[in-house]
């Protein structure tokens, strides 16, 4: 693979050609993501999600200010915003105007508007202020995102002196026994489900595939090393299923 190719899922493609790859299959889901994101993971995922949450711990200080990205359907961001009360504010950030507007229309019937900002705009070019967030929170997006590097420089940049990187993303599974089980759920009943609830499978084709792409938990920690993060470290999660990343701008 040339240094100007990339993988899309399984399929190798040219670098520039990614994000409109991936924008397409999150229009193609927006409307049924929190739903596939139930059956894709027995539900797991809110519990992964909960703990990502607890290590923000945005009660710690008055007037938190949290940058969710590639979180369009606010499904994390409202966990952050309920955890820290209403002086707590959550910027969500998305590439794909369908997850936002699903996330807007979310956020007004759980009255959580007014602690909301959702901005649409890639991660790896935030259109923010330096030294702006207390924290930063990413849940299965980065993966997605064709130049990881300049994600987490930019979610560097956002951050505030003492402020602290989440990265919560799918990993590679280290339970014995389990990995051949995983591998049979994620590429035969994944598909099927989602053409069963959306109409179309190949979105969660790719989804399935991604996740075999994306690097080891020891290469991405050191990718966040090298975005100038300290104290990089992860915790595995339900085997091996996800890896809970962390660092933090000191």
């Amino acid at each position: 693979m040339s240094t100007q190719d990339t993988h899309f899922g399984f399929e190798q493609i040219p670098l520039a050609d990614k994000q409109a790859r991936v924008d397409d299959v999150f229009h193609k889901v927006a409307s049924r993501y929190d739903l596939m994101n139930d059956l894709m993971s027995g539900g797991l995922h809110r519990a992964w999600k909960d703990v990502m949450v607890a290590e923000v711990n945005p009660r710690a200080r008055a007037g938190f200010k949290h940058l969710d990205v590639a979180g369009g359907t606010g499904d994390v961001a409202f966990r952050i915003a309920r955890a820290g009360g209403p002086q707590t504010h959550v910027t969500v950030l998305d590439i794909n105007g369908n997850m936002l507007d699903v996330g807007r229309e979310r956020a007004a019937q759980r009255g959580l508007t007014a602690q909301l900002t959702f901005v649409e705009a890639n991660a790896e070019a935030l259109p923010l202020p330096d030294a702006s967030f207390d924290a930063y929170t990413i849940a299965f997006g980065i993966r997605n995102v064709p130049r990881m590097d300049l994600a987490l420089s930019e979610a560097y940049r956002v951050l505030k002196r003492g402020g602290r990187l989440l990265c919560l993303e799918f990993s590679q599974v280290d339970m014995p026994g389990l990995g051949r089980l995983y591998d049979a759920f994620s590429f035969n009943l994944i598909p099927a489900m989602g053409r069963m609830v959306t109409g179309d499978a190949a979105p969660y084709q790719y989804l399935v595939e991604s996740i075999r792409q994306f690097p080891d938990p020891d290469s991405f920690a050191g990718m966040i090393t090298k975005a100038g993060f300290q104290r990089a470290r992860y915790t595995r999660m339900t085997g091996g299923v996800v890896a809970l990343h962390s660092g933090w701008k000191l």
